[in-house]
C-alpha cells in the first residue's frame, strides 16, 4: 500500500478520516469544495505558463515540473522541482491562496513529505521548500525542512498504514473544532 501527501494531512486532521475513508471505503467530496477546484485551475494554468521561468534569485539553475515521485510507500506529484545552486533540491508548491503572515502546518506537512520523495529518487539532499501564494501577487515563502521532519512524515505514515491493515479505530482528535468542517460529523461518535 501506498499513500499520499493528502492522506497524512486528513490523517492529522483527524486519525478518523483515514478510518472513514480508507477502512470504511466512505468517500469524502472534494470536487464540491471551491478551493480545491480553483486550486487544480491554478495548477493547470501555471504548468503552461511557466515552462523555462528559473528562480534565479532563490538560487535554481534548473527545475523539472509536476514530477509524479513514489518511494514503495509514499506517493505525489511535486509542483516543480528545483535544483539549487549549492547542489540540495528543494519542492516548490503553488497555492491558491494569500499569504497572510503566516504558514499553516498543512502546507509545511505537504513540502515535508515532498522533500522525503525527492531525496529518495533524486539521492540529493532537501533542506528547504518553497511555497508560491498566487493570490498574494505570486508571494514566495521560504520553509527550512529538517531531519526531525522528514522523519514525522515516516511516523504518520506508519499510523496510517496500522489505521488501515488493522482495521484500528483511532481517537479522534482532540481539537473539537474541526469536526464541525469535517466531512464524517455525521458518523462519528466524538
Amino acid at each position: 500500500m501506498t499513500i499520499t501527501p493528502s492522506h497524512i494531512l486528513e490523517y492529522l486532521f483527524c486519525p478518523r478520516f483515514t478510518y472513514f475513508e480508507y477502512v470504511l471505503g466512505i468517500p469524502q467530496s472534494q470536487e464540491k469544495y471551491y478551493k480545491v477546484m480553483k486550486g487544480r485551475e491554478v495548477h493547470s494554468r501555471k504548468e503552461k505558463e511557466n515552462r523555462g521561468y528559473l528562480r534565479k534569485r532563490l538560487g535554481v539553475v534548473a527545475k523539472q515540473e509536476n514530477q509524479y515521485l513514489s518511494n514503495g510507500w509514499l506517493r505525489g506529484e511535486v509542483d516543480e522541482v528545483l535544483e539549487l545552486s549549492d547542489g540540495s533540491m528543494a519542492p516548490l508548491d503553488y497555492k491558491f491562496a494569500k499569504f497572510e503572515d503566516r504558514v499553516y502546518e498543512t502546507y509545511k506537512t505537504q513540502l515535508y513529505c515532498y522533500a522525503v520523495l525527492i531525496e529518495h529518487n533524486y539521492g540529493r539532499r532537501v533542506e528547504k521548500g518553497y511555497l508560491v501564494y498566487t493570490r498574494s501577487g505570486n508571494h514566495v515563502e521560504e520553509i527550512e525542512i529538517g531531519e526531525a521532519e522528514k522523519a514525522a512524515v515516516g511516523a504518520y505514515g506508519e499510523e496510517i498504514v496500522a489505521i488501515i491493515d488493522k482495521n484500528y479505530f483511532p481517537k479522534a482528535t482532540r481539537y473539537k473544532k474541526k469536526c464541525v468542517t469535517c466531512t464524517y460529523k455525521n458518523l462519528c461518535i466524538q
